[in-house]
């Protein structure tokens, strides 16, 4: 039977060190082709990646300092990522909606009608995580993947803790005690997910999923429902 699923899509994976990772672009365009042919839907959040830190840092250095005009940067950069994906994915044939939705309502209502739906950030203080998960509770969405660049939720944080352990499965209040209070003030060392996305999945019971998504092989065997390598994060 046909499916929603909404997929965040972080920056990381679209570059390459400053330069767009082209041949990952081609193995997602072809995994979603693949995906929709068969009736799917599909809701695609694009992060800033380079493009937001190589923004941002300049603002910074001609002294802007205020966060949510820094945030607003960020989010500009999202957009800019999200209409190459969506171009991408219009010259391969795939029903993509030719708007990058710019709310979580418009990519909805678009999604009701098109094959795929890319946008990027929304609001100052939601990452694109939160935007997902928002976007995947609105169309319906059984549950929202995170394609990230690590493999696992992990106990703590593996980039400095070597002996950080990976988590395949827990539930959203495990996940919760894993990455802080729903605030980014707020928010603990291992911010491996939004933590204000993570108290909206718990609101509206909808699981997520974590994965690398540099393996777009293991995304689609996600998306399709099949066994893949990273954390299932069940409702309860």
């Amino acid at each position: 039977m046909a499916k929603v699923a909404v997929v965040a899509a972080g920056g990381s994976l679209l570059y390459d060190d400053s330069e767009v990772n082209h041949e990952w672009l081609a193995e997602l365009v072809a995994c979603i082709a693949d995906f929709t042919s068969v009736g799917n839907r599909l809701g695609l959040v694009i992060g800033g990646g380079y493009l937001a830190r190589q923004g941002i840092t300049s603002s910074k250095e001609a002294g802007i300092t205020d966060v949510h005009e820094l945030d607003l940067i960020g989010i500009a950069a999202t957009r800019v990522n999200a209409a190459g994906v969506k171009d991408a994915l219009r010259a391969s044939g795939v029903g993509a909606a030719d708007e990058v939705a710019e709310t979580i309502d418009e990519a909805a209502a678009l999604l009701s009608h098109h094959s795929v739906v890319v946008m990027g950030g929304t609001v100052p203080g939601h990452t694109t995580d939160a935007v997902a998960i928002g976007l995947a509770i609105a169309a319906g969405a059984e549950s929202c993947t995170i394609a990230t660049n690590v493999d696992y939720i992990y106990d703590s944080n593996p980039r400095t803790n070597p002996d950080a352990s990976p988590i395949p499965r827990l539930t959203l209040v495990e996940l919760q005690a894993v990455v802080g209070p729903p605030s980014h003030e707020g928010a603990g060392p291992n911010v491996v997910i939004d933590p204000i996305g993570v108290q909206l999945a718990i609101d509206n019971n909808l699981a997520l999923s974590l994965l690398n998504g540099g393996d777009v092989a293991n995304l689609a065997a996600c998306l399709s429902g099949d066994s893949f390598t990273g954390s299932v994060v069940e409702v309860s």
